[in-house]
């Protein structure tokens, strides 16, 4: 096969597991093996934002590859999917065609629909404002926030917001539901009711892969997560305190 058609297999596969949430390190070994397993010797840089490859032929030619990653969310499935294409080409390299087939499969796999979504944002809610002490009407409104906020997040993603002013916002309103409730309803503590709908809206991926990229020596990738983690923690809080500071004058 032609170093071009394995550089285009390579980077499409990088490009799914970039954008669904892999490890820099991740997608730059899985990349090195897509090459070793078609003959060639291939180099990967990978960032936060895009994948850099190159690739040289028998005759020592280099044969280079850009892809920019522009939309980034969590779908370990479709990760998964992927180090097992790379595991099978390791065994049996399949031809051009039908090894762009299968990744054009991977990348339309089905999602979770939204009703599942919701139910485990909701339940993730619920379990953290018990744990945090919470009794079962904290962990209740937390769950119904929760709801609400996962589908201001999926409306405010859609139209192309960018990120602070999402997290922002879902922390406004998660400050400001929690403390109306708890003024019109004294036995539910407010505290409670934010600890658990913020669960949510934490980057817990982000953070791991930040820190595991680190570790692996992959700086600007691991401080861009973490700088991206903290980023979403910061305009969350922001939003928290700013509804607490208007509100708390009235309720």
């Amino acid at each position: 096969m032609e170093a071009k058609k394995v550089a285009e297999i390579a980077t499409s596969a990088g490009e799914i597991l970039l954008s669904n949430g892999a490890e820099a390190y991740r997608v730059e070994e899985t990349i090195k093996k897509i090459c070793s397993s078609y003959g060639f010797n291939g180099e990967c840089i990978s960032t936060s934002t895009g994948i850099f490859i190159s690739i040289s032929d028998q005759e020592g030619e280099f044969v280079t590859s850009v892809k920019r990653i522009n939309l980034r969310r969590v779908d370990l499935y479709r990760v998964e999917l992927i180090n097992s294409f790379s595991r099978g080409l390791a065994e049996n390299p399949l031809p051009y065609e039908e090894a762009k087939n299968k990744l054009r499969e991977i990348y339309n796999a089905p999602n979770f629909s939204l009703g599942i979504r919701l139910l485990a944002a909701g339940l993730t809610a619920f379990s953290y404002a018990i744990f945090f002490n919470g009794g079962i009407l904290d962990a209740l409104v937390s769950l119904l926030i929760s709801f609400g906020i996962y589908l201001l997040l999926e409306y405010i993603s859609k139209i192309g917001a960018f990120q602070f002013l999402e997290y922002y916002l879902s922390g406004f309103i998660i400050g400001a539901v929690s403390l109306a409730i708890g003024s019109f309803f004294p036995q539910i503590n407010k505290d409670n009711v934010i600890t658990g709908a913020i669960i949510v809206l934490l980057p817990g991926v982000a953070l791991t892969n930040g820190i595991k990229d680190l570790l692996y020596g992959d700086y600007v990738s691991g401080f861009a997560k973490l700088g991206e983690a903290i980023l979403i923690i910061v305009a969350m809080s922001v939003g928290i305190v700013t509804a607490l500071s208007i509100f708390m004058k009235w309720f």
